[in-house]
């Protein structure tokens, strides 16, 4: 008994250490690499409506002790993907072992490539496809950048406020110059062949970086696009001997009104809307719970604080959401107050589940070494599980620890979800003998297994919900 309860505290204690030390991302994402050996990195998913707005700002791109120069011009860029569906990309999804920067993408696929000519210092932007919105050079277009050498070396390294302050007053005038462009008679239509422009390629102590923004002109533009950066240079199975190399990159991405993707936007609203749900259908729980206090076991109280700490999760997951929509980022303070409820939630989510299964309170009121067993079990994975959600949350999706976490999240849900279905058999066989016997547990069978297969519906549906955040919360 002593290790049940020494268990979930060592586990919770290394919970808060990760909750507290873990930095929380938002939608103006900054991504910060180091000696990485990556042949495809997916950057970033996000869905467009009519007017919004990507700037890219890679400020660094670094390899120590190689050349960037003896590279071939075609070996390192970014590709910028329309999907014709949610969540998959038709065209970066094909020919995986194949450099995409190589592959002359077919004129009818809606694909911008961006690829570095360092001997040349400019990146070549190549389109294809109809309606692919324009590709603007941020430096070009709004105050003209001082080419003077002494001028830059006087500057001061930026903050990062600063920075994204900056990047935000470069949307603003992008947008001001695709405004001024809108008054200008265009073509009907848009070519469907490859078109090439340049974009300016700076260097600095042997470091690269390049700016770009677009903005969606029009219906036809909208959709969900995605993000890679390309490494060609490598080889096909990365080695340490492999080519190795930094980037710093900062993408700002943003909607009319709100910096959420497309299908993320009615989030708060929703989140909000089911906060009320839950917290009814608790009040309605807890009145019935109060009219039959003869029928009552401590288990349905446990189920009514169920009910109302999913509604407080929500309301902080919607707070959350609101702050990341109106700033692209969110405030730490409620983004950690949400993380804890809903820890809360689903620690108590699983005890419950576990509590039905061993029969606890309806057949006996004391557990048995098995069950104890289980708990021991189904806790710690409760807490890795919870771990690896903080940090996919406050992880950007580049980094190579983000699909690490994401994988070990599926894995531990599943084995959670697959220990408490022990309990759950050991009780309706000891339940089915009993009314062999005597002919008497069927009512109490009964009775649990529903309350079991609703729970379990809310635990299925509340992982697998996780599952589809990367592709669903980013549609269109």
């Amino acid at each position: 008994m002593a290790a049940l309860s020494l268990s979930p505290l060592w586990g919770w204690s290394f919970l808060l250490c990760a909750l507290f030390s873990t930095s929380v991302r938002g939608r103006i994402h900054r991504l910060i690499l180091k000696d990485d050996v990556r042949q495809k990195i997916h950057l970033n998913t996000f869905g467009f409506f009519k007017n919004g707005n990507m700037t890219v700002e890679m400020t660094s791109l670094i390899s120590k002790g190689f050349d960037f120069k003896t590279v071939e011009n075609s070996a390192l860029g970014l590709s910028l993907d329309r999907s014709k569906n949610d969540g998959f990309s038709s065209y970066l999804e094909e020919d995986i072992d194949f450099c995409f920067l190589k592959k002359k993408p077919p004129s009818d696929v809606p694909v911008t490539l961006f690829v570095f000519d360092f001997g040349k210092q400019q990146v070549r932007v190549q389109t294809t496809g109809k309606n692919q919105p324009k590709v603007t050079d941020v430096g070009t277009e709004g105050s003209q950048p001082t080419k003077d050498k002494s001028s830059k070396a006087s500057v001061k390294p930026q903050s990062e406020s600063e920075k994204v302050a900056g990047l935000l007053k470069k949307n603003e005038t992008v947008k001001q110059f695709e405004e001024a462009q809108k008054a200008k008679p265009k073509p009907v239509t848009r070519a469907a062949e490859p078109k090439a422009q340049t974009i300016p390629l700076k260097e600095k102590n042997a470091s690269y970086s390049f700016t770009f923004s677009l903005t969606i002109n029009a219906d036809e533009e909208q959709g969900l696009y995605s993000l890679y950066f390309h490494n060609c240079y490598t080889d096909k199975k990365p080695s340490l001997k492999s080519f190795q190399f930094d980037m710093d990159i900062t993408i700002v991405e943003q909607n009319p009104g709100s910096y959420l993707s497309a299908g993320e936007i009615p989030l708060p609203k929703l989140y909000i809307s089911m906060a009320f749900f839950f917290f009814l259908a608790g009040v309605v729980w807890v009145y019935i719970l109060r009219k039959r206090s003869n029928d009552v076991f401590k288990i349905h109280w446990l189920m009514g604080a169920l009910a109302f700490t999913k509604s407080l999760s929500l309301v902080f997951h919607a707070i959350d959401y609101h702050f990341i929509s109106t700033q692209g980022y969110p405030i730490e303070g409620w983004a950690v107050v949400y993380y804890i409820t809903h820890l809360l939630k689903g620690a108590l989510l699983f005890i419950t589940i576990a509590l039905i299964g061993t029969g606890w309170a309806f057949v006996k009121h004391i557990l048995s070494d098995k069950d104890k067993k289980i708990f021991m079990i189904v806790i710690p994975l409760q807490v890795l599980a919870n771990v690896a959600y903080i940090i996919i949350e406050s992880t950007e999706e580049g980094t190579t620890e983000y699909g690490l976490w994401k994988e070990i999240l599926f894995l531990v849900d599943l084995l959670c979800c697959g220990a408490i279905l022990f309990p759950v058999v050991w009780s309706i066989r000891h339940l089915q003998e009993m009314s062999a016997l005597d002919g008497k547990g069927k009512e109490e069978s009964r009775h649990r297994n529903g309350c079991y297969v609703g729970s379990l519906k809310q635990n299925t549906t509340s992982g697998y919900s996780q599952k589809w955040d990367s592709a669903g919360d980013t549609s269109v």
